[in-house]
């Protein structure tokens, strides 16, 4: 689920807006994501958006959560939440929480970071220990990684086969370089209609669960809300597939094109 999670959250797109460029997103937006392995209709994934306040700052409060469903549950159990408190003007990020059961493996982690001192500290509640981490310019969590690039990043300006970096923390293997890479635009039949998509391929670690290191395709919905459509993925063993299953509270006109 977190291969999944990161891909859904992490699609930067191109050079920084122009100053005063309007939101992508507001409180209440709700995404919901249908996941495929094989033949089997795996699990749900959600995201939703809500207001709240760290240490007198307002801050979005998104909460992401992923379970199998049906058949799939059977043989392999998913319960995973994600969530992210960031700033709503900037998208720096306050804290980050993240409780996983799958299959057995289980983690509860809690981020708090310090932009005044330019610190982390990540507390591992399963194992009572914590680490400390310098942070660096930009530094995202995993969930306030996509709404920060949904609100920084252009896509006019994106440049076929070049590739945008981002760094994340949201585990105690430290600060994640991450990369994607833009293949240009791509038409996508959906439940919806036709939608036009800007098409993406994140540069992912090969061996234990990815083919290769570009195993990964992904579809973001080229209109004011930047909103994942499709995610494909060829896994070391078969294949899984995320399609947009649901949405709410878009800020922005969803486009469908109208033949």
């Amino acid at each position: 689920m977190k291969k999944v999670l990161v891909i859904l959250l992490c699609m930067g797109m191109g050079k920084m807006f122009a100053q005063g460029q309007q939101s992508a997103f507001k409180s209440g937006e709700w995404l919901k994501f249908r996941m495929h392995y094989g033949f089997l209709n795996a699990s749900y994934a959600t995201l939703h958006v809500k207001n709240a306040i760290i240490d007198s700052v307002p801050v979005y409060h998104v909460v992401g959560h992923g379970e199998t469903t049906g058949f799939a549950s059977l043989f392999f159990k998913v319960d995973d939440t994600y969530e992210s408190y960031f700033d709503r003007k900037d998208g720096k990020p306050y804290r980050f929480i993240r409780k996983i059961n799958e299959g057995g493996y289980t983690k509860d982690v809690e981020i708090n970071f310090d932009h005044v001192n330019d610190k982390a500290v990540l507390y591992d509640k399963k194992n009572n220990k914590k680490f400390n981490f310098d942070l660096q310019d930009s530094i995202q969590d995993l969930i306030s990684a996509f709404y920060y690039l949904r609100n920084n990043y252009d896509p006019s300006d994106l440049v076929q086969g070049e590739a945008i970096d981002l760094k994340m923390l949201y585990d105690d293997d430290g600060i994640f370089n991450f990369k994607l890479k833009y293949l240009g635009k791509e038409i996508l039949n959906t439940k919806y209609g036709k939608v036009e998509c800007l098409k993406f391929r994140p540069l992912v670690q090969s061996g234990r669960v990815f083919k290769e290191q570009e195993s990964l395709s992904l579809w973001v919905s080229n209109d004011d809300n930047r909103i994942p459509i499709r995610i494909k993925a060829d896994l070391a063993v078969g294949a899984i597939k995320a399609d947009l299953d649901g949405y709410n509270g878009l800020k922005h006109q969803f486009k469908i094109i109208m033949d």
